[in-house]
Order: C-alpha cells, then structure tokens, then sequence
C-alpha cells in the first residue's frame, strides 16, 4: 500500500510543478514590448483560399500571360506541358475521370473540386525553390498575385478547362466549374472540420476525398 501511495505521489508532484508554471506564465508581466501585429502582418500568416474566393486579392491573368511564368518557373519540375517531371513533383493537367480506376491519376484537372485551391497552393508554396524567393524564409514573394492568377490560368488552359483569352480574378475564378467539382463525398463538401458531414472519416479534417464515397450496398435477395 505505501508503495501505491509513493507511485502516486510521485505522479502527482509533476503535475502539480506544471501547474503552478502555468499559473506563473498566464500572470507575468507583458514588459509593454512590441505592438499588436497590423492586417498586412497578419495576412502573412493566414492568407488560405478558401472555395468561395472571399480571400482572394486584386489582380487578374490570363493563359497567354501565364506560358512564359510557367515555362520561368514551373516547367523545370513539372513539365513544359504540366504532364510531370522530376519526382517527386506532380503532374498538374490529364486524369480526368481516373480517380475510380484502379489506376488513378491525380492532377489539379483530375482532383482539384474548386479553381480556388490551385490559386491558394501557387501562392503560398510555389516555387518551392530558390529558397530565397520563398516568402516563408525571406518574406519576398517570388511571385505577384497578377502572376498568380496568370498562372493558375495557364493550367486550366492546359486542362481545356477555360480559354486562352479568359481572364481570372476574384470574381471569375471561383466561378469556374472544375471538371471534378462533383466527383466528392459529400458535396458540397463540409463546411468545418469533421463537423457537419455524415459517414465523415474522423481525422481527415475539412478537405473532400473521393474515397469517401460509401460502398454501394449488396443487390436484395431475389
């Protein structure tokens, strides 16, 4: 019994120094250091897209404005065509209509349900290198939000998603209907995290996967 009561006992006094740093920390002085960030600091570190485009800037594109970015920038890893290239970076048109396949091929055409996503991912991740035009390790941005959009252009062209001449922007982009818009369970998709959708694979966040899709039931007996 005294050995049970001293295991405790040691288990406790850890959580209980935890405690009292914690309650140290939430009182200790702010030392008037510093500023409240302002909205262009903070857009910095909160810029995702979301499917209605709401966050999206000003500026606009076109696929005829965005072959010689992509051919700059991107063809070096994902192909002059964006049919793929150096692993392991993706191949970004063709697919459509494999994901039920027993070979899928995922690509922005293939996959992506909204336009929006793909000018999100531009923006935020590419060019993954240099690292020096990388905003998260200099703050520079190796890309505008007019090359954005032009770029983001010139891969639904590639798709035969949109025209050539077409202009994206904030209004025009979440507008376009991708080709696997409704290829998702549930669609729409849920609007919060694990939240608001039935039969939802608890853990896989708010992002719609096609594998979702319950198993069709077995024909009733005749």
């Amino acid at each position: 019994m005294r050995h049970i009561a001293l295991s405790k006992s040691n288990f406790l006094l850890p959580v209980m120094a935890l405690l009292a740093c914690g309650a140290a920390l939430a009182q200790s002085p702010t030392y008037k250091v510093g500023r409240p960030a302002n909205e262009a600091e903070l857009r910095l570190a909160d810029e995702i897209v979301g499917s209605d485009g709401k966050e999206l800037p000003p500026g606009s594109g076109t696929a005829k404005e965005g072959a010689p970015i992509f051919a700059a920038k991107c063809a070096v890893c994902h192909g002059p065509k964006g049919e793929g290239g150096i692993y392991p970076y993706p191949r970004l048109v063709g697919g459509r209509g494999t994901l039920t396949t027993p070979t899928p091929i995922i690509s922005s055409e293939s996959y992506m349900p909204f336009a929006t996503t793909l000018w999100d991912f531009i923006n935020r991740s590419m060019p993954p290198w240099p690292l020096e035009q990388n905003p998260a390790a200099s703050g520079k941005r190796a890309l505008t939000p007019d090359n954005v959009y032009a770029l983001s252009a010139y891969i639904l062209y590639m798709g035969n998603i949109i025209k050539e001449t077409d202009v994206m922007d904030r209004n025009s982009l979440p507008k376009i209907e991708m080709p696997n818009r409704h290829g998702f369970y549930p669609d729409p998709p849920q609007t919060t995290p694990d939240q608001d959708c039935q039969n939802c694979i608890k853990g896989r966040g708010w992002l719609p996967y096609w594998d979702q899709v319950p198993a069709p039931k077995p024909a009733a007996a005749k």
